[in-house]
């Protein structure tokens, strides 16, 4: 990461997006306070976590947080030096390869923890005079919500107890949804407005795309969905498959989702350390994006395309959320681990889009057909890492997931991983042939 020049920056004619005045303090706090509470649990050990391509030591999580933070707050903004002298040594992501982040000489956890402190609190003394300070406050707040949410995902993956947020219980869900919302076609604008308080670089700008007509799913595809494809033999089938999914479904071997198996009672799917009867209506989570097509293809189905997703979100108005421009809450969506697990695809269908597409915010990122790739026009901000060097390689996911902030996601929040990912909770909807 490169310190900015005092003058120049995203915030300079229309490079960015910014309408937030204040101090985002309160939520800086609640996101730190997350981020501890996620690892307060874990012995020292286990925070060190055993080399895996999908996952980070979490002690360097934790320092990486804090580097990044004072990186765009108070060295970029302010010109101080860091906190930490040689941090970028340890934590800067864009120059320490992903293996090598286990053999660096970290600070212990109780200095990691002190660097946190230090810097969050040097964060919210700092002078703020103007917008490029909110708009790097916004950086680093969503940056930490998303490594708080790869921080479950590592739980996840290793088996480690669920993190000890508070929850409570799930909606209820009164009817059934099925069948497809009918979108006509028709010329409509995706991505980011210009008055939008924050965008990531890859949402800008708002720009026409020309659809077909389409059908798409009003849920997501549920487990008893899937597993009646895992028993008709759906991983064996190689005309299901993609060469380049079948490559991948043949190298790991894969019979079935990944925390998937049979039990004296039927099928099981492993929730953290726990083993769990598979719930029918639950959607189907953790499959990546070749599994998701195979699905697809046995159904006589298709992935949407990311721009077909959007518009089936919002109705082709803008909104921000499928209900509105109203900020999520537990009645809206299953956001912010509040019910600790995936929930009912027949829940929140009062908040439904208005084509009548439930849960497209929250419960389960949603795999696209499409490459991730920049929209026209587009320009790095200054965290230039973020998006740039992935257009091309990663595929599209939209919507979040239980683990997400709310105050994170929006229909405009494009996500982006490896299509053969299957550690992070996605799932998936299909449309009409």
């Amino acid at each position: 990461m490169t310190a900015l020049p005092a003058r120049e920056g995203p915030w300079a004619g229309e490079r960015m997006a910014i309408r937030v005045p204040l101090l985002r303090a309160d939520e800086l706090r609640d996101a730190r306070e997350r981020s501890l509470a996620l690892v307060a649990d874990l012995r020292d050990e286990e925070l060190l976590v055993p080399l895996l391509p999908t996952i980070n030591p979490l002690l360097w999580e934790l320092g990486h947080v804090a580097f990044f933070a004072e990186h765009w707050t108070l060295r970029t903004m302010l010109a101080r030096p860091s906190l930490l002298p040689g941090s970028e040594r340890l934590y800067d992501s864009a120059k320490i390869a992903h293996d090598e982040r286990w053999s660096l000489p970290l600070p212990s956890r109780a200095e990691t923890l002190r660097y946190l402190q230090r810097q969050l609190a040097a964060t919210l003394e700092a002078p703020y005079v103007d917008e490029r300070s909110a708009y790097f406050q916004s950086l680093v707040l969503f940056h930490e919500d998303m490594h708080g949410e790869a921080t479950i995902y590592t739980r996840q993956t290793l088996a480690y107890a669920a993190p000890a947020l508070p929850t409570s219980a799930p909606p209820s869900a009164e009817v059934e949804i099925d069948g497809d919302a009918s979108i006509p076609a028709g010329r409509y604008r995706i991505g980011a407005r210009r008055d939008d308080a924050f965008v990531f670089d890859n949402e800008k700008w708002e720009h026409e795309v020309e659809l077909d007509s389409f059908r798409i799913a009003k849920r997501c595809v549920t487990c008893a969905e899937f597993r009646a494809f895992v028993e008709d033999g759906g991983y064996r089938r190689e005309s299901l498959w993609t060469p380049q999914g079948w490559s991948w479904r043949n190298e790991v071997g894969a019979e079935h989702p990944l925390h998937w198996r049979r039990s004296n009672d039927g099928w099981e799917r492993r929730h953290f350390q726990r083993w769990i009867p598979l719930r029918e209506r639950d959607p189907i989570v953790q499959v990546n994006a070749y599994e998701a097509e195979a699905f697809a293809r046995w159904a006589g189905r298709r992935l949407p395309c990311e721009a077909e997703w959007e518009i089936a979100a919002t109705g082709g108005d803008r909104r921000r959320y499928p209900w509105g421009e109203s900020a999520a809450d537990p009645t809206h969506a299953n956001l912010d681990g509040r019910f600790g697990d995936v929930v009912s695809v027949d829940a929140f269908a009062t908040h439904a889009s208005p084509w009548g597409c439930v849960q497209m915010i929250g419960n389960v990122w949603e795999w696209t057909a499409s490459p991730f790739l920049p929209y026209p026009g587009f320009s790095p901000d200054p965290y230039a890492e973020y998006s740039q060097p992935w257009f091309g390689v990663q595929r599209s996911l939209r919507g979040g997931a239980w683990s997400t902030r709310a105050r994170l996601i929006s229909t405009r929040w494009r996500n982006f991983y490896l299509p053969h990912r299957r550690d992070i909770f996605t799932g998936f909807r299909t449309c009409a042939l």
